[in-house]
């Protein structure tokens, strides 16, 4: 499953992040590793941007880069 594919408030683990490098470096930089638990806070009506915590940590992603993040529900 992919992160966009998330319900609000669901909980998952980041399994790949299938990016360019420079996406990647840029989501790493906001501690979105391989491995993290994430949690869906909330997404825009259309489903283009998510609101996504990391620990205290809240990054807003695009769909187009929430489809290239493969994650595990907890």
């Amino acid at each position: 499953m992919t992160l966009d594919k998330l319900q609000k408030g669901q909980k998952a683990v980041v399994i790949s992040i299938n990016a360019p490098k420079a996406l990647k470096d840029r989501l790493t930089s906001f501690g979105l590793l391989k491995g993290e638990e994430i949690e869906l806070k909330t997404h825009s009506l259309a489903k283009q941007t998510f609101e996504v915590a990391i620990g205290h940590t809240f990054i807003a992603i695009r769909d187009e880069e929430a489809k290239k993040i493969k994650v595990n529900v907890i």
